[in-house]
């Protein structure tokens, strides 16, 4: 006798309540504890603590990871609390023994307010390996010790006066915010931002045909403060709020002695400016209005203005070229620019099943209504320019159409098309006006239960209007080239992706993506580019205490370009191919009845890059520049007790890289540049931490 479906459900379901029952009377709950629950009451966290230690010492290694040569300590953890009435907090910190240091705080109450506080820091490192005769560097002012100026670097006292040079600056962050829910539908947020940079990074200064590598000075600091109010309800949604940035430079301008014999008498320091002080305020608005269940029309508008107004430096510090100049138009350019973003957006669920229509336009707007100023030209410190410079303020403006439609065929098969339309104007450029039309569609399915497919193409074009030649701000390029953001230009892209759910253990995912640019009436510039990508992953649970996951991606990108040496036609071709691969595997397994977890992760990249010029001349080719990575980790987590674990890690990192531009290239190698001297960077470091984490 078959027993029937629902008769069979409701049997069993009998007898789990029976079940349920009996045990209720005889399991005792009361230490049972949710880890589920959104809102669990009371105290809990953890605290992190060892010790660490790194093998070596490198710039790049430790550019943005803060781990130096040496040992370190491994503290951090989280604590976290919620009392009956609904107030709670949280504090996060992490990574304190190092220069990537974090702390966030956070406190409220449920349905009345928010406050937030954070901190963190972040390492920037440019090159290992720098050295420079100058004194005085981090500051604003770089002198040279006896022995300079020479003739070349061969000639100067390099090896009693080099000294080591450290390239890299601290970036500290301090914010905070604020979040207050006046009523049910209403909520004001504060929130604001403060950035500091200080130290140094790579530069350059030049006197005529010599140059000298200088460390300038990093002394930043941008405070930005945001104040919003939104208001959420049925059918409208709205917000407006207030920006303000503002960025200081403690350092305006870097002066630094000429290394090399002056050619014009008197051209011994050169300056260089820094980023001038400037504000930003912007106003912003956006509404959300649902005129019915099918029907939704949202909008986004902001006015904003940007200001600077930074005094003028000097045209030069050599003191016969100065007296001759005439006086600057302005003590200082008193710039101004205003912005207007707005959006519009309505989406629509037409009669038709499974099709909803989405239709957006956007206008963007710079205009710069600074008046045009004229200023005497000095060409690196040392001639006067045979003429004056004027100020090119830049204005445009963007208006982009886009029209998308979105059909869901079957719960298995769904269809997206879309025409975006993007036309740009500009101030004092060679094109007034550019307009591209782009054409997509996409189609993704499930081909089978286990089997999902996706197709995705596109077709670009970009038209312009006449080329011209810009005369307003230098001396006019060669007629026939044609800048590539400007110019006419075909563009064809494709993606595809299939997944398969091989089994309940394997998934498998391959894809691959290229496009294809042709700028048909380029005959000086960039006149093609081609880009090729494929993509793999595999997944595999061995059990369910052993997974293995694994991934691989290669691309291509080539570019040709054709110049002339000669202002006409063109006479040499330039392509630059450039290739990547990584490949990556990782696994886990938890052993000893789950108190032990395993981890591992491998990652290989390689890249590749290799410039081509045929000039007609038997000349060598350029090096090919090349990078390798291999990184592996290893990790350890043994549980000791409930609340108490042990943890344990090493990294292996192993990088090197071929840069002819840096290799061999020492600060006496290039007779008039006087350089740093750093290489490209090779290193190969490991990591070692222990550390305990105790919860609570």
């Amino acid at each position: 006798m078959k027993t029937p479906k629902p008769l069979l459900i409701f049997s069993a379901l009998g007898a789990l309540a029976t079940a349920s029952a009996s045990l209720a009377a005889a399991v005792d709950t009361s230490a049972w504890k949710c880890s589920a629950c959104p809102f669990e009451k009371g105290s809990s966290g953890s605290v992190d603590a060892g010790v660490g230690t790194v093998s070596d010492r490198s710039a790049k290694f430790t550019d943005m990871s803060g781990l130096d040569k040496g040992g370190y300590l491994v503290l951090g953890g989280s604590a976290r609390f919620r009392d009956e009435g609904g107030l709670w907090g949280k504090l996060t910190a992490s990574e304190l023994g190092l220069d990537t240091r974090s702390l966030t705080g956070q406190i409220g109450r449920e349905g009345l307010f928010t406050a937030s506080l954070a901190y963190d820091n972040l390492p920037r490192h440019f090159a290992d390996g720098a050295a420079t005769p100058y004194l005085g560097n981090g500051g604003g002012v770089l002198t040279l010790p006896a022995g300079y100026p020479q003739d070349t670097t061969a000639a100067m006292p390099l090896a009693g006066t080099l000294q080591p040079l450290k390239l890299g600056y601290d970036r500290s962050r301090l914010q905070g915010g604020l979040s207050w829910i006046g009523s049910e539908r209403w909520t004001v947020r504060v929130n604001a931002r403060r950035d500091e940079r200080d130290g140094t990074r790579p530069g350059a200064g030049a006197f005529f045909a010599t140059t000298a590598q200088l460390a300038v000075p990093v002394d930043h600091v941008t405070n930005q403060l945001e104040v919003s109010a939104s208001y959420v309800g049925r059918p409208v949604q709205a917000t407006l709020s207030y920006h303000l940035s503002s960025f200081s430079n403690g350092q305006a301008a870097l002066r630094f002695a000429n290394p090399f014999v002056p050619v014009v008498a008197g051209a011994s320091t050169g300056q260089l400016a820094g980023a001038p002080d400037n504000e930003f305020h912007q106003v912003a608005a956006s509404l959300g209005y649902q005129l019915n269940p099918a029907f939704r029309a949202s909008a986004d508008f902001a006015v904003g203005r940007m200001t600077q107004n930074a005094a003028y430096l000097p045209l030069t510090l050599t003191p016969g070229l100065a007296a001759s100049l005439p006086a600057l138009p302005a003590a200082s350019l008193d710039g101004r620019a205003d912005t207007f973003n707005g959006a519009v957006r309505l989406s629509y669920v037409t009669p038709i099943a499974g099709l909803r229509l989405n239709a957006s336009y956007a206008r963007d707007v710079r205009d710069s209504d600074n008046v045009t100023q004229t200023f005497p030209s000095v060409a690196t410190d040392m001639f006067v320019g045979l003429q004056p410079v004027t100020n090119t303020p830049l204005s445009f403006f963007q208006d982009r159409v886009k029209v998308i439609a979105d059909y869901r065929a079957s719960s298995s098969l769904k269809a997206s098309a879309g025409v975006e339309y993007d036309t740009r104007e500009r101030s004092y450029s060679e094109v007034v006006t550019t307009r591209e039309t782009t054409v997509w569609g996409r189609v993704a399915g499930q081909a089978r239960d286990d089997l999902s497919l996706s197709l995705k193409l596109s077709r670009s074009n970009r038209g312009r209007t006449d080329y011209g030649v810009s005369t307003w701000n230098s001396a006019p390029q060669n007629p026939l080239l044609r800048k590539f953001n400007l110019a006419k230009r075909d563009r064809v892209a494709g993606a595809a992706r299939a997944d398969w759910t091989a089994s309940e253990t394997l998934s498998i995912g391959v894809g691959i993506e290229g496009s294809q640019d042709d700028y048909t009436d380029s005959v000086i510039g960039l006149t093609d580019g081609r880009s090729l990508s494929l993509a793999a992953d595999v997944a595999y649970a061995f059990s369910e205490a052993t997974q293995l996951r694994a991934y691989g991606q290669a691309e291509a990108v080539q570019t040709h370009q054709v110049g002339s040496q000669l202002y006409g036609s063109p006479d040499w071709t330039g392509r630059v191919r450039d290739r990547y691969t990584v490949f990556g595997v990782g696994a886990r397994h938890m052993a000893m009845d789950d108190k032990l977890e395993l981890g591992a992760d491998l990652t290989v990249s390689r890249s590749r890059s290799r410039t081509l010029v045929d000039t007609g001349a038997a000349t060598p080719p350029f090096p090919a520049a090349t990078t390798s990575l291999d990184r592996l980790k290893l990790s350890a987590t043994y549980q000791l007790k409930d609340n108490l674990s042990l943890m344990g890690s090493f990294w292996h990192e192993r990088y090197d890289a071929a840069d002819w531009q840096l290799d061999g290239v020492q600060p006496d190698t290039v007779p008039y540049v006087l350089a740093f001297g750093q290489q490209a960077p090779k290193y190969r470091v490991n990591v070692l931490q222990v550390s305990v984490r105790y919860s609570y």
